[in-house]
């Protein structure tokens, strides 16, 4: 949605909307992208009185540059008491919920895009907050983008390596569901039945998508730090692939995060025994469904 906002710069509100995009979730990337954690949120939420000014008609407001035009921007819903991960539902549980898009996670949002070029970037900690100078220039966002999730980012280093899995999983499968249409059923957390393959209940796959009685089992890993999954699902690859292609089946790996690229090795055996591998990005989203289409 970055890449398709290019007309005016709150263009991405219309898109967040019509798309049905969980807005909680949308924000926790903006929040991860310019590194504005918990606690510069509180601390925001404390001094946002001082630091923004007020309009004619009541409502606080910042200025800020976009294409070399300036814009205003009046906030719908801050200050509120208490401002924290989650009252803006960017916490673990929260972002277990998916949210519509209110009044207080538009105004966050727009902080994030865009108020480093106001006057009151460096009094509010808000240097940073540059993704809307971006907006419109699909190479240079996509090239940020890119290099910032591949960091350790000091927000998302916290969290368990498996929420994160849990969390990409929801956006690859709203991807799918899009994409590949009703004829295809996507499962989360699910397996599939393998002859030669003993252990009870299936071989367990993050995504199964069927159609007509043929499957592709995905696994899906975003990794923000190294452990030892990366490693054991490396050992399993080339047995698992071997039993899915004997059952006729395919398998699929969605791999991202720093974690994952600093085992270079698991990773290249990992590709190495994967019928389709895609990166965390829309574009390998695109590749991955058209793969699925190809091979169901």
């Amino acid at each position: 949605m970055l890449v398709l906002s290019k007309n005016q710069p709150f263009q991405l509100f219309e898109l967040i909307q019509a798309a049905h995009y969980p807005a909680n979730l949308f924000l926790k990337h903006l929040v991860v992208l310019a590194d504005f954690g918990g606690e510069p949120i509180k601390q925001l939420g404390g001094s946002f009185k001082d630091i923004f000014p007020i309009g004619k008609d009541g409502q606080h407001y910042f200025d800020f540059i976009w294409q070399e035009k300036s814009y205003r921007y009046e906030f719908k819903a801050l200050p509120v008491k208490g401002l924290n991960n989650k009252k803006l539902s960017i916490d673990g549980n929260g972002l277990t919920v998916e949210k519509t898009l209110d009044d207080l996670t538009r105004d966050m949002i727009a902080l994030l895009l865009f108020a480093s070029t106001s006057d009151y970037a460096e009094q509010a900690g808000l240097g940073a907050c540059e993704i809307g100078i971006m907006l419109g220039d699909e190479d240079v966002l996509i090239k940020f983008v890119k290099q910032r999730y591949i960091m350790v980012s000091r927000i998302t280093g916290g969290a368990s390596a498996n929420r994160l899995g849990q969390l990409a999983q929801s956006e690859i499968v709203n991807f799918l569901l899009g994409d590949l249409g009703d004829a295809y059923k996507i499962i989360r957390n699910s397996s599939i039945t393998l002859q030669g393959y003993d252990k009870k209940g299936g071989m367990p796959f993050d995504l199964v998508v069927e159609k007509d009685n043929n499957k592709v089992g995905i696994e899906v890993s975003f990794q923000v730090t190294t452990n030892s999954t990366i490693e054991r699902k490396a050992g399993q690859a080339a047995d698992r692939q071997q039993l899915m292609h004997n059952n006729g089946y395919q398998i699929a790996y969605v791999l991202d995060g720093a974690g994952n690229f600093q085992r270079s090795s698991a990773i290249s055996t990992l590709c190495s025994h994967s019928d389709c591998t895609v990166a965390y990005t829309l574009a390998e989203f695109k590749v991955l469904a058209d793969w699925i289409k190809s091979v169901l």
